[in-house]
């Protein structure tokens, strides 16, 4: 049972460094606010798909960051 320790060691390495790799989606999450934002201000319809492009940005940049961190890439 002893490199259990070092399993939860590495998995709380990567635990810690998603949130800095999160912020490098920074512009991705930043363009998916404005367009949320715009379509639900006053006379704006939010619907299905209006702010797609924007969402699939920022899904590709936050997997990108998960995969990234259960790499351990620096």
């Amino acid at each position: 049972m002893s490199g259990n320790g070092v399993v939860w060691e590495r998995v709380r390495s990567r635990l810690r460094a998603f949130p800095e790799r999160l912020a490098a989606c920074g512009p991705e999450a930043a363009a998916y606010g404005r367009c949320v934002q715009a379509s639900t201000a006053p006379g704006g319809r939010l619907r299905k798909d209006l702010c797609a492009q924007e969402f699939e940005a920022l899904r590709s940049c936050f997997a990108a960051a998960a995969t990234k961190t259960l790499k351990g890439g620096r």
